[in-house]
């Protein structure tokens, strides 16, 4: 009977977080809507938005995680303290091993003193993304204050940090109400000139790539985007309620269905039951990115017809996840902003083995748990055997529209195989259950991705280069552009000559 009311009592209070994790973002949505409408910009001033943003951030992390919340304050504090007195030269890579170190231990102590597995709505979360936010900013301080100018990438040149910020800049940026809960990562500079509410030019080509428009992006109002995406948000809680819960990823290990299901619907079901785990993580990042347009925050410009885009710190794209024809495209659509994260602190930093590095660190900053480590590690395998196949095969089935059909069918087939059965682990989270399930399929994408990479070089062949250099980066380049605009589409400087530069920069990342 003990046991029978422990296990009540822990499975109401994880209920009791998620709730009060939904109903804490849906009182931030309501406060984004009144942040914009009568804290904005042309009506007051950056200090008092910054203090209100703050506070509330703050407020909404002690109702939802208690004096945990303390924790986001103090990560946050030490971090700027290091920032002041180690000097830009080396105090990205103090910011970045403390910040990583401190979400560490927190993780650890939540794993192994509090229930195991319940990894829900817990206070590690925010601080996820607050270290995101403190080692971006690191690293585009010591870009803007230390390196020189031409020794960056475009990217980091227009992320480059030209000024430290103040105390109040700092906490408003790490634990604003819009973003302490669920994020997504921005970039400092895109955060400070949303409140300070300066406006800017966006120059685009038109269709027929001619001549340049250019859009005053003074006010554009986002409660259509906003309406949109708390659409989604309810499409994704009901499927979530209704359908996750009767295709659980617990059931691929069942002994039962193992011996008696054929290996047609094992993956099948595989399949289904990974596809039905994902709407709870559209539900969460597509509120809060609802919460940040309806603050005015997340305007990207315009396209070519001038409709205006709120996709400035998206987290996903639902539509090329699904549809997704390689491992690369999946992870680039998925958690965007931790991609694009993990890209610039690790993947174009790293002066050996950037994915394996990147993958590692991507399972330490998730967490503890065993199964993240066998998820990333299988990832790291499944992105050099899809890259290696991509470079050495895809230009022989491109140039016939039926063809290249059929290629993206089968492609589309073997990336949801492939992801699917990549992610098993970080959702069961063990050992055990993790390899119960590898050894059930015989460890087979393990072997296939090794015996890919002793067959297949990685650098594509001389005979494929040239039709692989026209057709490969198609998609690649264009969701790199999407990365570039999604970061740097405001000007933060405070005069007009490094606005203009701002602006250039820009439209080079677009042209390219």
């Amino acid at each position: 009977m003990l046991i029978f009311n422990t296990h009540l009592c822990d499975i109401f209070l994880f209920f009791f977080m998620q709730v009060n994790f939904v109903v804490c973002q849906l009182f931030a949505l309501l406060a984004a809507i009144w942040f914009r409408t009568y804290l904005h910009s042309s009506k007051t001033s950056p200090f008092i938005r910054h203090v209100v943003a703050t506070l509330l951030g703050l407020y909404l992390a002690l109702f939802c995680f208690g004096w945990y919340a303390l924790h986001f304050v103090i990560q946050s504090g030490i971090s700027y303290y290091i920032m002041i007195i180690i000097g830009v030269e080396n105090m990205h890579k103090y910011c970045f091993v403390f910040a990583l170190g401190y979400l560490t231990v927190c993780q650890i102590t939540r794993v192994y003193i509090f229930d195991y597995g319940q990894y829900s709505a817990d206070f590690s979360g925010p601080m996820m993304i607050i270290t995101q936010k403190i080692t971006s900013l690191a690293f585009e301080i010591h870009d803007g204050m230390f390196r020189k100018n031409e020794d960056l990438t475009p990217s980091q040149r227009c992320l480059a940090v030209r000024r430290m910020p103040s105390l109040l800049e700092y906490l408003s940026y790490n634990c604003n109400f819009m973003g302490i809960l669920a994020g997504p990562l921005c970039s400092y500079k895109d955060y400070i000139t949303f409140i300070e509410g300066r406006s800017y030019q966006l120059q685009q080509s038109e269709a027929n790539g001619k001549e340049d428009t250019k859009y005053e992006q003074t006010d554009p109002s986002p409660n259509i985007a906003v309406a949109q995406k708390l659409l989604i948000c309810g499409l994704s809680l009901l499927f979530h309620m209704t359908i996750t819960k009767t295709l659980p990823v617990e059931y691929n290990i069942d002994d039962n269905f193992r011996a008696t299901a054929s290996w047609p619907v094992r993956f099948f079901y595989l399949y289904v039951s990974l596809m039905a785990a994902r709407p709870k993580y559209y539900f969460a990042w597509t509120l809060a990115d609802a919460i940040n347009n309806a603050a005015g925050f997340g305007f990207r410009g315009y396209d070519k017809n001038g409709v205006t885009r709120w996709d400035l710190i998206s987290n996903l794209r639902i539509q090329q996840i699904e549809f997704s024809t390689s491992f690369k495209m999946f992870l680039d659509n998925w958690n965007i902003q931790t991609a694009l994260w993990l890209k610039r602190v690790c993947y174009e930093r790293a002066t050996f083995s950037p994915t394996i590095q990147t993958f590692i660190l991507s399972a330490i900053w998730h967490g503890v748990y065993p199964g993240y480590y066998l998820t990333f590690l299988t990832g790291v395998l499944m992105t050099l055997a899809a890259r290696a196949i991509r470079n050495n095969i895809r230009h022989y089935f491109v140039e016939s529209p039926a063809v290249k059909l059929c290629y993206d069918i089968v492609t589309w087939m073997a990336t949801q195989a492939a992801i699917s059965y990549t992610v098993v682990p970080f959702v069961l989270l063990s050992v055990k259950p993790s390899l119960t399930f590898y050894s059930s399929c015989y460890f087979c994408l393990h072997i296939a991705s090794i015996l890919v990479l002793l067959v297949f070089p990685l650098k594509r062949t001389q005979r494929g280069s040239k039709n692989h250099e026209s057709v490969q980066p198609v998609w690649s380049r264009k969701l790199e552009e999407e990365s570039l605009l999604q970061k740097n589409n405001y000007s933060t400087t405070n005069n007009s000559f490094s606005q203009k530069q701002e602006i250039t920069c820009r439209y080079q990342a677009l042209k390219q």
